[in-house]
């Protein structure tokens, strides 16, 4: 089922279209005045620099080297995107394409994994969120000439053709290799969905793409025509993508006149804001919203839309924390801008963008780790709430502002069973290689059928499981640590089953069974069969 939304939203004026990627206004305004003193000068500089210094120059490269620097030192998030870029930036929202499969982000001339697609060849091999990619083949992807061009150029390719991939881990004191064979990089937003039990339906949304609505409501119909009446949506990881999107997916969960998102820049077209429109279809379902700290913009929209309206509640940790507002201006040469011109407010009025200085102090990449240095990931005393950015959801919870949506209940990272052997075995990719290796012979067991609980019986037993496993990573390097194994055995079986699962069902059994187990999906599915009201809670912690 297929819905196109042409729903009242108030905007003042219509800024907020189809065209907003993450948070990204799409415009073509190019203002003409007269040159001022700076500009005059600017002009002057570079005449001189091509009629007087000593080496012969292109002065268009050099303007056109000068312009990320001139760009990212106004705000963490304002880019100059060159012609040769443009296409492949925007690919992962507008269309498919061969590649590894992830989305990435250079940070201190290092080639960050921000996303790893679902289904995609990196995560088949085991690639994770916050690796860094040091060298594809022989091709080195470090140092600050490393361009966005450059890792497009290594990374995709032809449907199946190899590349071999190092990787520089945060627990691995030495670099990891994988190997990936190129495919066709899935570009569905809703990835899964399949019902907890009889009345829960659990839905994982990855991006905010231009068909995202679509899916999630075609999701949504589909889980209630199943029989559920409440939702938990898990949006951990999903870094963004098209506003609108998920101003739509709020809609049908809030009656009229709810506030969902606001606007507010220096210029009156940038200063919006959206409204619900009581048309939704689901404002009486009980629903829970997932977050982590890669949970970012579009993410944040639905999540704090949610939470300050009192509609559900915000379970997992705190989002990443990005609450400004570029306007993408495709500039004559092809190439583009994305031009920071507003901040975008939750309803209680948070602006939730984290702190920045202006111009490249290295800190604000580097949030995220010192979250995790800090403790902020296995605690919730760890989270530092500024008390100067206090705000009231409509029934007066306190919520605040400052950096992220924080959640309702706190969820830290699952570290049980982590051991030297299992971090050893997971970054050399084994766990992966191992259950690819026996995937076929249970693929041949099912005859066809494709039931989880069918292929879970026909597994072997957890003993003789985890002991093949053993033998298969002692004849690819790993010795047997039997102390640690049986301290990791838990998370080793959980994991490899999941792995087997995927290869033989598919990535939507791989995250039903990884499920079974996770902290927030349990606490969201407590918080939801025992009937919790958000005004009732605070932040607590699991």
């Amino acid at each position: 089922m297929k819905r196109n939304r042409n729903i009242g939203l108030v905007a003042l004026p219509l800024l907020l279209t189809a065209g907003v990627i993450g948070g990204i206004f799409i415009g073509r305004y190019i203002t003409r005045r007269n040159l001022s003193p700076e500009e005059e000068k600017l002009r002057t500089i570079l005449r001189l620099i091509d009629s007087e210094y000593v080496d012969r120059i292109d002065v268009d490269s050099l303007i056109e080297s000068s312009l990320p620097d001139l760009l990212t030192s106004l705000d963490p998030h304002s880019a100059y995107i060159p012609a040769s870029d443009l296409e492949a930036v925007n690919d992962d929202l507008q269309g498919s394409f061969s590649g590894v499969g992830v989305s990435f982000q250079i940070l201190n001339d290092t080639v960050n994994v921000i996303e790893v697609i679902p289904g995609g060849p990196a995560e088949k091999v085991g690639i994770l969120p916050g690796d860094r990619i040091i060298k594809a083949d022989t091709v080195t992807l470090t140092g600050s000439g490393i361009t966005s061009e450059d890792v497009f150029k290594n990374l995709r390719g032809q449907k199946g053709t190899k590349v071999e991939l190092e990787i520089k881990r945060y627990n691995s004191p030495t670099p990891v290799t994988f190997d990936v064979v190129r495919g066709d990089i899935p570009v569905n937003s809703v990835d899964v969905a399949y019902m907890v039990n009889d009345s829960v339906g659990y839905m994982r949304v990855t991006k905010f793409a231009r068909n995202t609505y679509n899916e999630f409501f075609t999701a949504l119909n589909d889980l209630k025509v199943n029989g559920a009446s409440k939702y938990i949506i898990d949006l951990r990881g999903n870094s963004g993508g098209f506003m609108d999107q998920a101003i739509y997916m709020a809609n049908e969960f809030l009656p009229a006149g709810k506030m969902i998102v606001y606007t507010k820049g220096r210029r009156p077209e940038n200063e919006t804001m959206a409204i619900s429109d009581g048309s939704g279809n689901f404002m009486d379902a009980e629903i829970t919203v997932l977050t982590n700290e890669y949970s970012a913009s579009a993410s944040e929209i639905f999540a704090g839309a949610i939470q300050d309206n009192d509609r559900g509640l915000v379970i997992g940790r705190r989002s990443f924390g990005k609450g400004l507002v570029q306007n993408q201006t495709e500039l004559p040469d092809s190439s583009a801008i994305r031009l920071t011109v507003a901040r975008y407010y939750t309803p209680s009025g948070r602006s939730i963008q984290k702190e920045y200085t202006r111009g490249r102090d290295g800190k604000y990449d580097l949030d995220i780790v010192d979250r995790f240095t800090h403790g902020e990931f296995y605690s919730a005393d760890s989270i530092k709430f500024d008390a100067s950015k206090t705000f009231s959801t409509s029934n007066g919870r306190t919520v605040y502002g400052g950096g992220g949506i924080m959640p309702d209940i706190f969820v830290p990272e699952d570290t049980t069973g982590y051991t030297s052997y299992y971090i050893n075995v997971a970054n050399k990719g084994l766990i992966q290689k191992f259950a690819y290796s026996v995937s076929d012979k249970y693929r041949e067991m099912l005859n066809g059928s494709k039931s989880l609980d069918r292929l879970l019986k026909v597994l072997p037993r957890d003993n003789m499981l985890l002991e093949t496993f053993v033998s298969f990573a002692v004849k690819n390097g790993v010795p047997a640590r039997w102390y640690y194994i049986n301290r990791s055995r838990t998370l080793l079986l959980e994991q490899i089953k999941a792995m087997i699962a995927r290869d033989v069902l598919g990535y939507p059994a791989f995250i039903e069974l990884l499920n079974e187990s996770d902290p927030a999906v349990k606490a969201a599915l407590e918080a939801l069969e025992t009937g919790k009201s958000p005004v009732d809670i605070k932040l607590e912690k699991k």
